[in-house]
């Protein structure tokens, strides 16, 4: 684990981004397609982390994007080559595109100079998306993930920016999975591996620790 002078370094503002992962009223709301992954991510916490951290982003100057999964209501262009999407059709809530359910969750506040990258197509918030010309543009080099779930979209998530070059670091009680067991499991076996691993609060205090000032 690095110090909190170490993380405050990593996560310098200027050159962060927060990245809050299919944090929808359709897969973590009330009335989420997922129910169980809704209740793990509310009941652990993570939810509440997630609006923590997004909230602490734009106190700090920090820049956040928002990654939604959403679908045409025709399904042109979703993928239909794994169980899991053909599974996804059959659910009660979809996610269409401009439906309440691809509105990013409560108790998440948006701001206006929040960036939201929707995806139409396959597992990953960031290949095949804008999510990485943005980064690029905005000077990113450490990337918080954050959201759900740690079964399939976080650690593609982490692996892919991992593989672009970015640092990552991932706010361990801010993402939720299912069971509940698996998120503590894949974050210590695989995601640790590749990724700095802090809590929320310490996120939160590394972005407030002194910089120093550079003088002429």
């Amino acid at each position: 684990m690095p110090t909190q002078e170490q993380l405050a370094e990593q996560l310098t503002p200027a050159s962060t981004v927060l990245l809050t992962i299919e944090c929808q009223q359709g897969v973590v709301g009330l009335d989420s397609a997922l129910p169980e992954l809704a209740k793990e991510a509310r009941s652990s916490g993570a939810l509440q982390n997630v609006a923590r951290l997004v909230e602490g982003a734009h106190e700090a100057g920090v820049q956040v994007l928002h990654a939604v999964a959403e679908r045409r209501p025709d399904g042109r262009g979703a993928n239909h080559n794994a169980r899991l999407f053909r599974a996804a059709e059959r659910l009660p809530v979809q996610q269409h595109s401009g439906s309440r359910a691809v509105r990013i969750a409560e108790p998440i506040v948006v701001a206006e100079e929040d960036l939201v990258v929707r995806r139409l197509h396959g597992l990953s918030p960031i290949a095949g998306t804008d999510v990485d010309p943005l980064l690029r543009n905005l000077g990113c080099r450490t990337l918080v993930v954050v959201g759900v779930s740690s079964n399939v979209a976080i650690p593609n998530a982490v692996f892919d920016a991992v593989n672009l070059g970015y640092t990552v670091v991932v706010a361990s009680d801010a993402i939720a999975g299912v069971p509940a067991d698996y998120t503590p499991a894949m974050i210590r076996n695989t995601l640790a591996l590749v990724a700095t691993v802090a809590a929320t609060d310490d996120v939160l205090a590394s972005w407030q620790w002194p910089r120093r000032v550079s003088r002429a």
